[in-house]
């Protein structure tokens, strides 16, 4: 059963190795290992990989302007300077901040409302956390209580559509439209990447941290390209497995990994912090 945090002592990691696949934070990532007692094993498992040449984002910018959508739901922060950037490139800052004024702004978190705030805009709608696609739907539901039938919904995406999400949409009655703004991939060089999984798999990680379901996604790339999809799920159950949140967990479960903690808070911070303060038990129950 996956534990969550609030209350627990800190008693560091004590010099145990813990394995993450941060990328853009690695060194931050680390860092907050190191502080906490570990020895940090990290192994960057993706790039961004902006769609500077984006037909989609930008015949979307056609409808935006013409103020044909009705609501637009943000789900980060730099997918969303990303898209205006990309709509800069055809349109002056003044027509889209407009246009973004005659839309209903959902914003999936703090980064979006920041990147918001940057052009002078306040979403009209927050979802609160742990900020799911399901929280996305009831929040929704609580502003459109009889549906969202006939409404035109974009949403921004943040790396792969996210399928429950347009399903619960379009059930409700919306059309739907995806505005693709960056994909992810693997790193060019994998060589990090290999090295912490190999250690994983032979038994030297005592704690694998996961801060996001993309990251997932390419960990099983990677050990399908060599068979050891299998034996790296059984080497997870000798291991504490730690979660940022819930749909970071919720892809583990996909993948039929198992999950043994997430923090009471989505933050990397919180996560490191409150995962070294329970490692130790958690690794005597396995």
């Amino acid at each position: 059963m996956t534990i969550q945090s609030d209350s627990a002592q800190p008693t560091g990691f004590a010099g145990r190795t813990v394995a993450a696949f941060e990328s853009r934070m690695a060194d931050h990532m680390a860092t907050l290992i190191s502080r906490h007692g570990g020895t940090p094993l990290v192994g960057p498992s993706m790039q961004e990989i902006p769609l500077e040449n984006n037909p989609k984002a930008l015949d979307f910018a056609d409808h935006l302007m013409a103020g044909s959508i009705d609501i637009l739901i943000l789900l980060t922060g730099v997918g969303t300077r990303t898209l205006v950037d990309v709509w800069k490139t055809r349109f002056s800052l003044e027509a889209i901040i407009h246009a973004l004024t005659r839309t209903t702004l959902v914003a999936r978190g703090p980064k979006p409302i920041a990147a918001l705030k940057e052009l002078g805009l306040k979403p009209h709608l927050v979802v609160p956390e742990p900020n799911t696609w399901k929280d996305i739907l009831q929040t929704l539901d609580t502003f459109k209580p009889a549906g969202l039938s006939g409404l035109q919904i974009a949403i921004q995406e943040y790396g792969v559509p996210n399928k429950d999400l347009v399903e619960g949409l379009t059930k409700r009655g919306a059309q739907v439209t995806n505005v693709p703004v960056y994909r992810w991939a693997l790193p060019d060089n994998v060589e990090p990447l290999k090295h912490t999984l190999r250690n994983i798999l032979d038994g030297n990680v005592a704690v694998v941290l996961f801060t996001s379901a993309a990251q997932v996604d390419h960990v099983v790339e990677m050990l399908h390209t060599t068979n050891e999809l299998e034996p790296f799920r059984h080497a997870l159950g000798k291991t504490m497995v730690a979660s940022i949140g819930p749909i970071t967990t919720q892809r583990l479960r996909h993948h039929h990994f198992p999950i043994d903690f997430e923090p009471s808070h989505s933050k990397i911070g919180i996560l490191v912090k409150e995962a070294s303060a329970h490692v130790g038990g958690i690794l005597n129950q396995k």
